[in-house]
């Protein structure tokens, strides 16, 4: 019978939300029918009923705004495919600013509008005011339009997805309790319900604010907590009618959209008051928290600022509904990687509804494919680690996150909560030096070092921060002297046994069946040939690797690897990180340095570009790998953490004569950038191949059985100039401070955006790395043969676009020594 409940299936939804729906649903227009949904109340009684039904498609990420786009898209045309109403509206939506820096902000975001292709007006406040006429204009400095915005009713919405999900066969039960999940050899393979047990192929995790429970059932970790969110709906308001645009006045927290006649207002209050310490109540359907006045009063009072007839209004009624929130804002998508065949969907911090059409597509595609189809990285739950499961820490972070939403998003901001977290052996030594820390994976990194009288604090700024000069020296430190960079964080891991050179060279695309001794600089490709990450595979033995790789991939890298490694080979890996700290001695006196606590043969004879040795440091015995991240000569020591105050310590006696200073993570992102080296995340990412990268020097194209991604890379290698290249650009113009993620123009039409940008002090302007297309190929002809500006704020800047880095280190003696790693290929 069709109600009669399943014993088994190819797919498991646990939770009936948005998301749940959404992703049965488009499991089925993928093929996969044998799809079973269960649902612990009634569908859309979590937390989608209550959500505000805000649809704003730009994200800081292309892909990030496609989904949403994609969900507008769909939102529009699913009531003509099932028959039921969504509520979807395309009404537009405004942003306004109340400040000069936020309209900086408004301006900003309407250029990377367009370089996403997102249609978008800048408009004065006048023009707002004609746009929505019950808000007052008089502070405000100007304000953004989007004319593809708009909203939809979630429960509605909801259904439609499920009515499509049952049409193409899935089956959805509701009220019925999962109790586990069923695990055989760290495979996830079915659950454990309260009507009996399902197995299964394939188990997701859509349960909202129960996701983590669910996912401590079988050790993996959701990092997610609940917080209360709040918004009051009013009676009918003179002026407000059915097709009045969604409104954000982020200066003020808060949002507005109509309904039957009234508003409804609500917003993220800077500090969150998080909820459910103690679990979330499995029977909490349909429900509501009470009425918190107090929590909402910053709310109200920048409303009736923004729309003085709301002290008039009736207040029909308070939502007061909580919703789940991640550390950092993002979403939570993917496969676990504790345990094969369970993917998770949850943590949509108050965005699900306009993420959820998009989300529930790409996950369904990551489940039929094995593999994300696009690059996901800002929401793939192995950003991070079990560490980030801990209550207490989400907690503390959730107050700050859930303000995320309309805090001013000032260029290298640094959430504050939860803090210090984990830190290095030298953390107290750097902070009793005057380091700025940030934050990365959780670890305290110095980004800069305030000189004395100087606080170690940042001023955040569109422009120059307070740390400029501070980094002008780090920057002139390495180039003419030597610094010192504590780059512990890097995420180490060991790879040994028989079969590692083999299992290790199949998913390298570079060739690391290298001598002993030998580092070697490769991407890890996916089958589409995009960069999975950028690493360095060092072999100490025979059967013994050392891979180094960025501090954010620790989880991600460490899950492909394994995955990637044959079920009978004998290779493992082990997360070394915390055993090793990493010291990278950068500049063209760092051999002499060196060479006063070594008896090591430092020479470029002796110790060439690319060698990995164990040598004498003072009392001490680390690695030392020659490689460069800034453009001149250094070594990364690998040093045992017990011995890393030590060799601080040595290495700070000893480079006194030699000017050696402390540099953090500001000083060695401008150096890499002005050398035109990539960043995974950045330049490299899943959907750019080295081709584009300009890094087909770092591909063994033709080394014996070949790698993964090697067909698709091979097809797509370019006859010419590829069509879509990474590209640096300096500015014309000295003042100017770049920051990421502006637009990038060729005689006046969009042609890419840029990916990194820092103020490059030893080339006295603003340099970038960006990625530009070109139908006929980006070559030497297309560059030089048109005018490129980039677009900071709505100003537009004169800018000359680079194959090869204009600067070149300026001795002899070190341009002997330096081999360009990562430099762009003509």
């Amino acid at each position: 019978m069709a109600n009669e409940f399943p014993t088994q299936a190819r797919v498991v939804i646990v939770g009936g939300g948005i998301i749940g729906c959404s992703v049965a649903y488009h499991l089925t227009k993928l093929g996969w029918t044998d799809v079973v949904l269960l649902e612990q109340g009634q569908l859309s009684g979590g937390t989608t009923w209550h959500a505000a039904g805000l649809v704003g498609q730009l994200r800081s990420h292309f892909n990030m705004t496609s989904l949403i786009k994609y969900s507008t898209q769909l939102y529009g045309e699913l009531e003509a495919e099932t028959g039921l109403a969504t509520g979807w509206k395309n009404c537009g939506s405004l942003s306004v600013a109340r400040t000069a820096d936020r309209m900086t902000v408004l301006k900003r975001t309407a250029a990377s509008a367009r370089a996403q292709g997102v249609e978008i007006d800048v408009i004065s406040a006048k023009e707002a005011g004609d746009l929505w006429p019950v808000m007052s204009t008089d502070d405000l400095v100007g304000a953004v339009w989007l004319p593809g915005d708009g909203k939809a009713n979630p429960t509605d919405l909801t259904q439609s997805l499920a009515k499509g999900a049952r049409n193409g066969g899935a089956k959805i039960f509701e009220r019925v309790k999962v109790t586990g999940i069923t695990v055989k050899n760290s495979v996830a393979c079915g659950v454990e319900t309260d009507r009996g047990d399902i197995a299964a192929e394939i188990v997701v995790n859509c349960a909202g604010q129960w996701a983590r429970k669910v996912g401590l059932m079988c050790g993996v970790s959701v990092p997610l907590h609940s917080a209360e969110h709040m918004y009051i709906v009013t009676g009918r308001i003179e002026g407000v009618h059915p097709d009045l645009p969604v409104m954000r006045d982020p200066d003020g927290f808060i949002y507005f959209k109509e309904e039957v006649g009234g508003l409804v207002m609500g917003g993220f209050e800077p500090h969150a008051k998080p909820w459910g310490m103690n679990g979330i109540p499995e029977n909490f359907e349909f429900a509501l928290l009470p009425d918190d006045w107090d929590q909402f009063e910053i709310l109200m009072e920048n409303a009736l600022v923004r729309v003085p007839q709301l002290a008039e209004a009736e207040v029909k009624k308070f939502y007061n509904g909580p919703e789940s929130f991640t550390p950092d804002n993002n979403f939570l998508l993917g496969e676990a990687p504790e345990l094969k065949n369970f993917y998770v969907g949850a943590g949509f911090n108050s965005m699900g509804i306009a993420s959820a059409g998009g989300a529930g597509r790409a996950l369904a595609e990551w489940i039929v494919n094995s593999a994300p189809t696009m690059d996901l990285w800002p929401v793939d739950i192995r950003r991070f680690a079990s560490f980030n499961n801990n209550p207490r820490w989400l907690h503390d972070r959730v107050k700050e996150t859930l303000g995320l939403h309309y805090a001013m998003p000032w260029p290298n901001r640094e959430l504050d909560t939860a803090r210090p977290f984990r830190r290095s052996p030298l953390y107290d030594r750097l902070a009793a030096k005057g380091a700025c820390f940030g934050s990365k994976m959780g670890w305290e990194r110095a980004n800069w070092f305030a000189a004395s009288g100087e606080k170690a604090e940042n001023d955040y700024a569109f422009g120059r921060q307070n740390w400029h000069e501070a980094v002008r020296r780090e920057m002139k430190a390495t180039r003419e002297a030597v610094a010192l960079f504590d780059q512990t964080s890097f995420a180490k891991l060991l790879v040994q046994g028989r079969d590692a050179c083999a299992a290790l060279n199949r998913i390298c695309a570079g060739d690391v069946d290298v001598p002993v001794g030998t580092s070697v600089y490769t991407g890890v490709l996916n089958d589409r040939g995009g960069y999975e990450s950028d690493l360095t595979v060092m072999r100490l033995g025979s059967e013994k690797f050392l891979i180094v790789t960025g501090s954010a991939q620790a989880v991600h890298d460490a899950d492909w690897i394994v995955k990637n490694i044959p079920a009978d080979a004998h290779a493992i890996l082990t997360d070394v990180t915390s055993s090793y700290a990493v010291l990278a001695l950068m500049g063209p006196r760092s051999r002499d340095l060196l060479d006063k606590l070594s008896s090591a043969d430092l020479s470029n004879a002796g110790f060439p570009f690319g060698t990995i040795r164990e040598i004498d440091i003072g009392y001490a015995t680390a690695y030392a790998n020659r490689m460069t991240y800034v453009g001149e000569l250094g070594w990364e020591l690998i040093v045992p953490t017990e011995f890393a105050v030590g060799v601080y310590e040595a290495l700070h006696e000893a480079g006194r004569e030699f000017g050696l200073l402390d540099a953090g993570y500001y000083a060695l992102d401008a150096l890499r950038i002005e050398k035109g080296f990539r960043a995974w995340g950045r330049e490299l990412t899943p959907d750019i191949n080295p081709w584009q990268a300009g890094l087909g020097f770092a591909v063994s194209i033709d080394k014996p059985g070949g790698f993964i991604g090697c067909d698709a890379l091979v097809k797509a290698k370019p006859s010419a100039a590829p069509a879509k290249r990474v590209v640096l650009f300096t500015l014309d113009d000295a003042e100017p401070m770049l920051w990421g993620g502006e637009l990038i123009l060729r005689d006046g039409r969009p042609v890419g955006e840029v990916r990194s940008a820092a103020y490059g002090h030893t080339l006295g302007r603003s340099v970038a790395l960006g990625l530009i297309e070109n139908e006929t190929g980006v070559d030497t002809a297309f560059l030089n043969g048109g005018r490129f500006e980039i677009d900071l704020a709505g100003i537009r800047h004169a800018a000359t676009a680079h194959l090869r880095s204009p600067y070149d280190p300026k001795s002899e003696r070190v341009k002997a020594d330096v081999v360009e790693l990562r430099a762009a290929a003509a």
